[in-house]
């Protein structure tokens, strides 16, 4: 699957191809989120959940490495960015 194949899907079914098929690499917290990274081999994912009732709100894919910055502290990505 492609970034371009993701972006086809409605929010619920890139939510269940993320948990289906992507790789959970960390969490963060964001505000009034929790944040999860999911690599989804050629681009990642995220999946921002509400933290007060564990609800999904936004489900995004990128490849930009600018995205991947809050990360960069809680998860060694340097086997995974090519």
């Amino acid at each position: 699957m492609n970034l371009y194949d993701f972006f086809g899907n409605n929010h619920q079914q890139r939510a269940s191809l993320v948990w289906e098929q992507g790789e959970f690499l960390t969490i963060r917290v964001s505000g009034e989120y929790s944040v999860c990274l999911y690599s989804m081999g050629n681009f990642f994912a995220e999946i921002w959940y509400r933290i007060v009732d564990n609800q999904v709100d936004f489900v995004r894919g990128f490849k930009s490495n600018a995205l991947l910055e809050p990360y960069l502290e809680l998860v060694d990505l340097s086997q995974i960015i090519r």
